[in-house]
């Protein structure tokens, strides 16, 4: 049995660290393991121009600790009202490797996001004669769709009208959470990535509902019937250069996930690398670890892998913390709800 494996240090291409006291709590537990990863910009106010990509990299910056490496890639939030020269000019710069379309109202701080998005077809334009990539959350927010089918509805309604009609728009399909969105990923050339969480590998929705109510594993898109688990499951650790981490790792203090109206997010920085090990090694493709988390992102998003490496051994139990204490109040580390025994090796 294997014990032991090195594979190049993994990034993560979909994460949120937040601003200010949560930013400085939650930040270390990212960059212990990952590299390098894809900002979400829905702050309030959102990041929206160029110039506030550069003041949120400064402050993520500021609040690395010492002795830690950790490089942020900056993302901006798109709006009916987002200048294509300035997205061009960002992008040019270096600073900015993606544009996130949130629709509006379909998940946190996403109010400022896209309602028509005929309005938006200058910047996508623009972007594809750059090849920015755009960061999607695929769901519609039709009330007359059910929650569990807004995915699907969401690729049939406005994505794949959007890349038919936006020739050369790179995509990338963040936190996909179906069996139809990992076959819509399969089928697509390599202009469409997509991006997989640590969690939805591990719930699905009975998780959430069945014997009471878990806010902890309350999260948009929200984990589906276990036959798309098993899809996902499938996907990502099928070796596919498509498929690639993205945690989707979204910390919210106990205060306000434990709450009437809870936020949804599962923050699972600081273990995702022993869960995915885990699940790996379940379905017999450790060695297809590093393609996942180390190499399929790094190249869709046309950047060289990390040549630093990380190595996981299996042993005893690892026991992580069950809290983060952040300035902001604490934060619940996700449980996988079995005993992880692989570890990254100090």
């Amino acid at each position: 049995m294997t014990q032991s494996l090195t594979i190049r240090r993994p990034d993560d291409w979909h994460l949120h660290l937040r601003d200010g006291a949560m930013l400085e709590g939650v930040l270390p537990e990212s960059a212990r393991h990952f590299a390098r990863a894809i900002i979400m910009p829905n702050l309030v106010p959102p990041v929206v121009t160029g110039r506030d990509a550069a003041a949120y990299r400064d402050r993520i910056l500021a609040a690395l600790p010492e002795g830690m490496a950790f490089e942020p890639l900056m993302t901006l939030y798109l709006t009916e009202d987002t200048d294509p020269e300035d997205v061009a000019a960002a992008h040019a710069s270096g600073l900015v490797k993606a544009v996130k379309l949130y629709p509006a109202g379909a998940t946190t701080n996403s109010a400022s996001g896209v309602r028509d998005f005929d309005r938006v077809r200058g910047v996508l334009e623009r972007m594809a004669e750059i090849g920015l990539p755009l960061c999607v959350h695929g769901e519609v927010t039709d009330p007359a769709i059910d929650i569990f089918d807004r995915e699907a509805v969401f690729i049939d309604r406005v994505l794949d009208p959007i890349r038919r009609k936006t020739p050369g728009l790179r995509v990338v399909m963040e936190h996909i959470t179906t069996k139809e969105g990992v076959a819509y990923a399969g089928t697509a050339g390599d202009d469409l990535g997509a991006t997989i969480t640590t969690h939805h590998l591990i719930i699905n929705r009975n998780h959430i509902l069945a014997g009471g109510i878990r806010p902890h594993y309350y999260c948009l898109p929200v984990a589906k019937r276990e036959e798309h688990r098993l899809a996902l499951r499938a996907a990502a650790t099928s070796g596919a250069p498509r498929f690639f981490l993205g945690t989707d790792s979204a910390p919210h203090i106990d205060a306000l996930k434990e709450h009437a109206c809870g936020c949804a997010g599962c923050f699972t920085a600081t273990n995702t690398m022993s869960i995915l090990a885990h699940v790996f090694e379940e379905e017999g493709a450790l060695d297809r670890l590093e393609a996942f988390t180390s190499l399929n992102g790094p190249a869709f998003y046309r950047l060289p892998p990390n040549e630093e490496r990380i190595t996981l051994t299996k042993g005893e139990t690892v026991d992580y913390p069950k809290k983060i204490q952040t300035g902001a109040g604490p934060v619940t580390v996700f449980e996988p709800g079995f005993p992880l025994l692989w570890r990254v090796a100090a």
